[in-house]
């Protein structure tokens, strides 16, 4: 007998002149939380999916995957490999337009592996999918019982004639002197991404509250629909260092990670910090008691460390480097580093360093590319 399943729920939105159209429990059933989202015809799939154990790491184990399939305009690749294969650069930008408005929003301690994949099965050739990807990648959060607090949706706002617009068209994004790519939530903005032709300040921050107004009505929907169709959130214990545990670093470590932070050159700092570190496992991690374990300690000594810092900045007005809020790092650049090629330079900041070089070819040595919007060379690229 097959599992049965609960019929998938469908709604729409009208926002700012543009509808969208919301699809949850018909595909992808099995992953913890899964949507469609359409607007004209380019639809977005987002599948969120998490572990059932927490990983042994002190960082969030996310993931995001976005890939722009060439079925979806009708497309294949005109290669010898038909097979689509590692996302394209375009593809991996936007996974992590996608990934910078929904790591942070993760709750403190939480350590199960997820998976985001944000797939674009149709694309009608003026219904940029990019903005669609984070509304569907949000949703299908905010949809499943992972405990993901907020529902998160982005939009990108174009000006044409002085009038702004909501998700412009293709065609409309040729005229508009505006490209910015918002996301956050009902209550704040989370990520800008963009760029503008000349606006003034006061019509850069009108285009982004233009913006908010439209991820406020996403968001506000997003929530509509997890009443209907929503999972409740699974109940999660936080690792984190416990407070007798983190209130013993304080007391031990206060004053030596302070020391420390104050020492401006990077290497010696960063041998003062791991000496401290050190110390700190020698002389807790044997501890009878359980929570005193070099997962935690390690937590406990990079918390006091971000707090000593800040607290640092903020009163004392000096960054960790000792330069002033106000003050940049000493630039020099070395032109004609390397001898044979064709342009190089040495840029140091600080004890940043990067190395550029400039290569010029023949016509055939342009790089050639398809994308759903076309094909063609690429005359300019970098690599980095």
């Amino acid at each position: 007998m097959s599992e049965k399943h609960l019929p998938s729920t469908k709604t729409k939105l009208e926002v700012a002149g543009r509808t969208f159209e919301f699809e949850t429990g018909k595909v992808a059933r099995q992953a913890n939380g899964s949507v469609t989202i359409q607007s004209g015809e380019t639809l977005v799939f987002a599948s969120a999916c998490m572990s059932s154990h927490p990983m042994e790491v002190d960082f969030l184990p996310l993931r995001v995957d976005y890939q722009e399939k060439f079925s979806a305009a009708g497309k294949t690749l005109g290669g010898f490999l038909k097979r689509e294969g590692r996302p394209t650069e375009p593809n991996v930008l936007t996974s992590r337009l996608i990934d910078r408005p929904l790591r942070p929003m993760f709750p403190e301690g939480f350590f199960y592996d997820t998976q985001l994949l944000a797939y674009v099965w149709s694309y009608d050739g003026q219904n940029a999918p990019d903005a669609l990807g984070i509304c569907a990648a949000g949703l299908a959060l905010h949809l499943s019982d992972i405990p993901f607090p907020k529902a998160v949706a982005g939009v990108r706002v174009g000006r044409i004639a002085g009038n702004y617009i909501i998700n412009p068209t293709i065609d409309e994004q040729k005229k508009s002197d505006l490209d910015l790519l918002l996301a956050g939530t009902e209550d704040a903005i989370l990520m800008i991404e963009g760029f503008c032709d000349f606006l003034s300040e006061d019509e850069v921050i009108e285009s982004v509250l233009f913006g908010h107004k439209a991820i406020k009505a996403l968001c506000e929907h997003f929530d509509e629909l997890r009443e209907k169709a929503g999972k409740p959130k699974i109940e999660f214990t936080p690792l984190l260092p416990s407070k007798e545990l983190t209130a013993k670093i304080e007391e031990l470590f206060t004053n030596p990670i302070t020391e420390a932070l104050a020492i401006s050159g990077k290497l010696e700092r960063e041998e003062a910090q791991n000496a401290i570190s050190k110390r700190a496992m020698d002389e807790l991690e044997n501890s009878e008691d359980s929570d005193y374990s070099a997962r935690y300690i390690k937590m406990a000594i990079k918390k006091l460390s971000s707090n000593l810092m800040r607290k640092k900045v903020l009163s004392e007005k000096v960054r960790i480097d000792g330069r002033s809020t106000t003050e940049i790092r000493p630039i020099t650049i070395e032109q004609s580093f390397l001898p044979r090629t064709h342009g190089s330079s040495l840029f140091t900041r600080g004890e940043t360093q990067a190395v550029a070089v400039c290569t010029l070819g023949n016509q055939t040595m342009g790089q050639r590319f398809e994308t759903l919007t076309g094909e063609g060379a690429r005359s300019f690229y970098l690599q980095y």
